[in-house]
């Protein structure tokens, strides 16, 4: 028993840390985060979160949504779950990681707004991505992520820079840092902030072609207050502001939003 009392402390405060980062940044999927494991050892999380958002992006409507948190990794790099999605992790040194993986755009509906009415839906897409990360112990990372094919053309590519720092407050508590940017291809500008000469028709929006472009910039707080060896309680607050052609979009009511997140995890 004393063994395992060490690996689930390890476990959980690793786990908490990993989902603090991507719940607080709310950009699904922005970054690959897995828990520095014991070797031979898997691990998983397994909770809910309350995330309180924006219909949509550049949207100054209020949604409130419930996610699962789940996610698990094996010891061979495998991994799978809500936070970052299917895939593998080549490194076998802890302080970089590296891989491929396969995630979802979740598309955009737009009965979600009358701001958004005759623009039509974006559909649900997989996307298929790269990551590679650099980190320096559990206290300061760098992570980097491409994911193509969002969009009705399954055209789009977006690139995620991001690094977050992370640092215990008492025995139990830990706060996480963060700063990212996202860069968007032409084709994913075009289905979120463009205007088609169709959609112009329906809406009397007028043409927009918006080229690709850094899209956004985001600031990120989170908290992390571990109960026990296995259940963690994680808040989180990020600030996203649009950039360019993005912020210019018509589509856009409000250039800059704040995501609050609450969650509850148990590791397993």
């Amino acid at each position: 028993m004393s063994l395992r009392r060490p690996f689930f402390h390890r476990l959980a405060l690793a786990l908490a840390v990993g989902l603090a980062a991507p719940l607080a940044h709310a950009q699904l999927f922005d970054a690959v985060r897995l828990a520095p494991l014991p070797p031979g050892q898997d691990g998983g999380r397994l909770g809910a979160a309350v995330v309180a958002g924006t219909q949509y992006r550049g949207s100054d409507e209020r949604r409130t949504m419930v996610f699962p948190a789940i996610d698990y990794q094996w010891h061979n790099g495998w991994f799978a779950g809500v936070s970052n999605g299917i895939g593998y992790n080549a490194s076998r040194q802890p302080a970089y990681q590296y891989g491929a993986r396969l995630t979802a755009d979740l598309g955009r509906d737009e009965s979600r707004s009358a701001v958004l009415r005759g623009m039509g839906s974006i559909d649900a897409q997989p996307e298929f991505g790269l990551f590679f990360n650099r980190l320096w112990g559990p206290s300061f990372g760098l992570t980097s992520s491409l994911r193509h094919g969002s969009g009705n053309q399954r055209q789009g590519t977006l690139i995620d820079l991001g690094a977050y720092y992370s640092a215990s407050v008492g025995t139990r508590s830990r706060v996480t840092v963060g700063l990212g940017t996202q860069w968007a291809n032409g084709a994913y500008m075009q289905d979120y902030f463009g205007v088609t000469a169709a959609q112009s028709a329906r809406t009397g929006y007028a043409v927009a072609s918006p080229g690709a472009a850094w899209s956004n910039v985001s600031m990120s707080l989170g908290f992390i207050y571990r109960l026990d060896e296995r259940i963690s309680l994680i808040a989180g607050l990020t600030r996203i502001s649009l950039q360019g052609e993005a912020r210019d979009s018509v589509l856009v009511r409000e250039s800059s939003s704040t995501t609050g997140v609450l969650a509850v995890t148990y590791a397993f």
